[in-house]
């Protein structure tokens, strides 16, 4: 079990609960009243800390390198998997996966980000960030689902676009663009979930959605915290103040109403018990997905546009105010 900077008082209970249960299977003793007692303070002190988590914190969570990534969730929640490759045009991102997949008897077109579980598989996974070709792969598997009447479900988690010269010459722009352009007229559901880090064009450019949803410890945001105080402070030491200006949280991202909700964590976060949030998180797509299905194509479009379109706050000022404001200058 790997533990996080705030979490270090858990590590010490974490360490006596390990030594009581070795004493008692070494010893053939009794040892359940201590372990019950311990586990209660184990519970106790998780939810303090959990109860209280910055910003810094909750992006520290979402990078938790046992926390389950998409296919996981793939694994848990669908059934008949088949992944699909390609963009048809120049290769096989493997940063991003996704293909047809049933969800309790509802077939879906379903993909994410791919970060990989070992260092290894991080670098075949190009830790989770995405060349232009892994968009158009995306986009090559949202269009299919459309001509088939499949809703699409994305599983969010990347820390950028690839910021690589060959994705530059490939054009990562125009692919992200594009991605936005065709999702916002998918004749289809599109509900889209950012599972851990949602970073800049990188997610956005797969969540764009009917329903966005941020699980409780995610963060969603046009840069890192690490990358804006480098900009702002020419450091990363402000990573943590950046964090809290960000406004990155998934509470905060409702409060401005960019998200259609969040989804609660298991206490400890969804590291803690990944099977557990696997079961929360097919409940929530399950639920959208019913309610959305019952609308029309034209309705869905409509509604979709309406929604990205009412994003975002602005005051038309007339001319006469305009006039009086020069005056009183």
């Amino acid at each position: 079990m790997v533990f996080l900077d705030f979490e270090k008082p858990l590590e010490s209970l974490f360490e006596q609960l390990d030594k009581i249960r070795q004493v008692g299977e070494e010893g053939d003793l009794d040892v359940s009243p201590m372990i019950e007692e311990l586990e209660a303070k184990i519970s106790a002190k998780r939810k303090e800390i959990y109860d209280n988590l910055t910003a810094w914190q909750r992006v520290q969570l979402s990078r938790h390198p046992e926390r389950p990534y998409t296919l996981f969730y793939i694994e848990q929640i669908c059934k008949n998997f088949v992944e699909l490759h390609g963009d048809r045009c120049f290769g096989d991102d493997k940063a991003i996966v996704g293909g047809l997949a049933e969800i309790d008897g509802q077939t879906v077109m379903i993909m994410g980000q791919q970060k990989g579980t070992n260092t290894k598989m991080r670098q075949y996974r190009n830790f989770g960030m995405a060349n232009p070709e892994g968009y158009r792969k995306a986009l090559r598997l949202m269009k299919m689902a459309e001509r088939f009447g499949f809703p699409v479900v994305t599983l969010i988690d990347t820390p950028g676009a690839f910021p690589g010269i060959e994705a530059e010459e490939r054009g990562q722009a125009e692919a992200i663009a594009r991605n936005l352009f065709e999702m916002a007229k998918l004749e289809v559901p599109i509900v889209c979930v950012i599972i851990g880090e949602g970073a800049s064009g990188g997610a956005i450019g797969i969540g764009l959605g009917d329903k966005v949803f941020m699980l409780e410890n995610t963060w969603y945001s046009v840069i890192s915290p690490e990358s804006c105080s480098s900009i702002l402070w020419r450091s990363w030491d402000y990573k943590e103040q950046a964090a809290e200006a960000l406004k990155l949280t998934a509470n905060d991202m409702l409060s401005f109403g960019l998200i259609d909700g969040i989804i609660q964590e298991p206490l400890g976060g969804a590291h803690s018990q990944p099977e557990e949030m696997a079961v929360i998180l097919k409940n929530e797509v399950l639920k959208a997905l019913a309610e959305l299905t019952k609308l029309t194509p034209d309705e869905l479009v409509a509604a979709r546009i309406n929604k990205y379109s009412s994003m975002g706050v602005y005051e038309t000022v007339s001319e006469t105010a305009e006039v009086e404001a020069g005056k009183e200058g």
